[in-house]
């Protein structure tokens, strides 16, 4: 057999075509979201105040989402049936919903990343030490 046969037409091992019951976007195979990620947006809204969702569109990785952000940056994120279903799902908890396309992340989001990097970093630093 020489090097390259298996990339020739028609002979070699042939790639397969995915699943049908998968969803596909793009080239990559995503799961879709189910009763446990409602569940959770459901638990992050109802236990945390000022929270706000942005709803992130399909990607070539990863279908349609829907980031929710609380007042102090606490955030989750999570994957929704479509954008209909995560405004909708805003509406129904009374929480204001944007287009992150449009209007992008919050700022407290970020800060909130950063404060909880920083008091890791300080976490480990402390245990190395002691």
């Amino acid at each position: 057999m020489a090097l390259f046969d298996r990339f020739r037409r028609g002979g070699g091992t042939r790639m397969r075509r995915p699943g049908g019951e998968t969803a596909r976007t793009g080239s990559t195979t995503v799961r879709a979201s189910d009763h446990e990620d409602e569940k959770h947006l459901r638990e992050f809204v109802t236990a945390r105040r000022g929270v706000e969702g942005f709803v992130e569109p399909r990607t070539a990785v990863s279908d349609v989402t829907l980031l929710l952000v609380a007042h102090d940056g606490e955030w989750t994120r999570r994957r929704v049936p479509s954008v209909q279903w995560a405004h909708s799902f805003c509406n129904k908890h009374q929480v204001p919903s944007y287009d992150a396309g449009l209007v992008g992340i919050p700022q407290r989001m970020r800060d909130y990343n950063s404060r909880k990097r920083a008091a890791e970093k300080a976490e480990r630093k402390r245990l190395l030490e002691g």
